[in-house]
């Protein structure tokens, strides 16, 4: 299998993967009411605005200055020789969008499906950060992502960078592949949400200093559930558009990438839901949504790559994994994340990127896969750091005392999602 030559698109193929792109928002809008869903009720108002500014401020960002780092395969990068070997790290865009009416088809719908992916991948942290990031916080970390830690991933991994080409330069597989952006998306906005709380802490009362950690339910979970159906129809589109640009997959292997989508996630809510069940006594709601996408994010490395029993297995995985992470990282790590951000996206999107190198057939697939982990583990997260310590002396992540006892509701925008209810403040802070 090789994936080095593009074939030319069709005007058929072209009508199909715009409409696909056009229904992938849904994905955004899915895990925006995810994230709204799992908060506090007196910040939701707050949330689901800040969900809106930072796919304002990436999409303006990208266009500005990230598109031009990210570049296109067809086009030029900027690279340097190492042991006789071509190394592509950065790309050599137009400005502003200089050239986009001359450029390709295929080229202009990559471009597209770019601008949906740093929208998400900006929206990730957000939810890690609910009930204590500020608004302007919020956007600043998506501006950051969006001007140049989101465009050196996708350069590395779909505009023809070195990590692409792990398969020409030395022979791995086809190159590190990731069709619908476990890693470029999942894996750099789990890493960015691990940050973020990491630098702003845990909510007030969270952890208190005697006793387990206190429980601060979401407050919508009808909203967090049909967030859920949103996201498999943004899901779909998603990968199966994913497909067609990045692993140039045939029309006959479209169908199939929507089923292992589909299966992933089905598979990944039925073993959260089992594993919670047995854990708790009942199923957990706001875990099997947990769940279900976490088998949707594992799903897009390689939805249009593996059989439809592989998908079932990364599925199966992905679920019986997110309730032990979720768990493991608020319990045994004291680490404060209501959306589950960094279970589902951090840890579904590496266990989908090394499955992909389980299941996918090139010989030296698997290995091209882990440099890919290790490049974002050893790379892309420590620049994340840098970057947010940096603003975080400028902008600071957490919000005072007064406005998490008050709800960012009131705090930051002077009234409440919820008017005609009473909102209690929690007994941690009577």
């Amino acid at each position: 299998m090789t994936l080095a030559a593009i074939p030319p698109m069709s005007d058929s193929v072209f009508a199909l993967t715009l409409a696909l792109l056009l229904l992938a928002p849904l994905a955004i809008a899915g895990v925006a009411l995810v994230n709204t869903g799992l908060g506090r009720s007196r910040s939701a108002a707050q949330s689901i605005l800040g969900c809106l500014g930072i796919v304002a401020v990436a999409a303006v960002v990208f266009a500005m200055l990230g598109a031009t780092f990210t570049g296109s395969p067809e086009g030029a990068g900027h690279s340097f020789l190492l042991f006789g070997k071509n190394w592509n790290w950065l790309g050599a865009g137009p400005w502003m969008l200089g050239e986009l009416n001359s450029d390709s088809p295929r080229s202009q719908l990559a471009l597209l499906f770019e601008f949906l992916s740093v929208a998400l991948t900006a929206l990730i942290p957000w939810g890690s950060g609910a009930e204590r990031l500020r608004l302007t916080v919020g956007c600043a970390v998506a501006a950051l992502l969006s001007a140049l830690v989101f465009p050196l991933a996708a350069h590395w991994i779909w505009g023809g960078g070195w990590l692409a080409q792990l398969g020409v330069n030395f022979g791995l597989g086809a190159g590190f592949l990731d069709g619908g952006g476990a890693a470029t998306v999942h894996m750099i906005g789990g890493l960015s949400a691990l940050t973020v709380v990491w630098i702003a802490g845990p909510r007030k009362g969270k952890f208190p200093k005697e006793g387990l950690a206190t429980a601060m339910p979401g407050h919508n979970t009808v909203a967090v559930l049909f967030g859920c159906l949103l996201a498999l129809v943004g899901w779909m589109a998603w990968n199966v558009a994913g497909a067609i640009l990045w692993l140039h997959a045939p029309n006959s292997a479209l169908a199939g990438t929507a089923v292992n989508t589909l299966l992933s996630a089905s598979m990944a809510l039925i073993a959260a839901f089992t594993v919670t069940r047995i854990r708790f006594g009942k199923p957990d709601a706001s875990i099997c949504a947990n769940g279900w996408l976490a088998g949707l994010v594992a799903s897009s490395a390689g939805a249009g790559l593996i059989s439809p029993a592989a998908a079932l297995l990364v599925g199966l995985v992905a679920g019986l994994a997110t309730p032990l992470l979720v768990e493991l990282l608020e319990l045994a790590l004291s680490i404060d994340d209501p959306s589950g951000a960094v279970s589902v996206h951090a840890g579904g999107g590496l266990w989908g990127i090394l499955a992909v190198g389980l299941f996918a057939p090139p010989a030296g697939q698997l290995l091209a896969q882990l440099v890919g982990i290790a490049a974002l583990l050893g790379l892309a997260l420590p620049l994340i750091y840098l970057l947010f310590r940096m603003l975080d002396r400028v902008l600071p992540f957490g919000a005072n005392e007064e406005g998490e006892r008050l709800g960012m509701d009131l705090h930051e925008l002077g009234g409440s999602a919820y008017p005609e209810f009473v909102i209690h403040r929690d007994e941690s802070q009577r």
